[in-house]
């Protein structure tokens, strides 16, 4: 029997299309939430249980396609959850701006900061902790070949319930008047 060939080595050009990917990423995150927000009806619940559970599938979209694209450059944990954390950061970036220059009517100067800053950190915090359970083995999971690692979906359950209890937090926080100066 042959001997199986080695695993091609990284190089900085694969690197750098994983970063890209990671990026694009979080920004094609972007549509996925919005299909699901609208195929909800807006419906309450989603805020709280929904948005997190769509959207920390969603915003790795990016890192996926670099497990299956380029599996020699995603073997370090970290790594893969640095890259997810920047979808993370792309995606609270463009659905900050949303919030700023589409949904809220002259937004304060307070809360553009707060848009810019808590929200982006809380999706790139949420998507590390995601982040940190893809492996190659969530690649043969979705396509049948095994079982979804234990780490992954309890890394995945984490990123989520960050997440929910962040927006959890921020409607408590809304509905009290906490956030009224906003």
């Amino acid at each position: 029997m042959p001997a199986l060939p080695e695993p091609r080595r990284a190089t900085p050009l694969t690197h750098i299309a994983v970063i890209l990917l990671a990026l694009a990423g979080g920004a094609l995150g972007i549509g996925g939430a919005v299909i699901a927000e609208i195929g909800s009806g807006g419906f309450l619940l989603l805020i709280f249980i929904g948005a997190p559970i769509i959207e920390e599938i969603f915003k790795p979209i990016g890192v996926y396609l670099g497990q299956v694209w380029f599996s020699q450059a995603l073997r370090n944990r970290i790594y893969v959850a640095l890259l997810c954390a920047l979808g993370g950061v792309v995606f609270g970036l463009i659905e900050s701006w949303v919030y700023i220059n589409v949904y809220v009517d002259d937004p304060s100067d307070a809360y553009t900061q707060f848009r810019y800053t808590v929200p982006v950190a809380l999706h790139a915090a949420a998507s590390f902790i995601v982040g940190l359970g893809l492996t190659y083995a969530v690649v043969d999971w979705v396509n049948g070949r095994g079982k979804l690692p234990k780490s992954s979906r309890n890394f995945y359950i984490g990123g989520v319930l960050l997440h929910a209890v962040y927006n959890t937090s921020a409607v408590i926080l809304t509905v009290a008047g906490v956030l009224d100066d906003f």
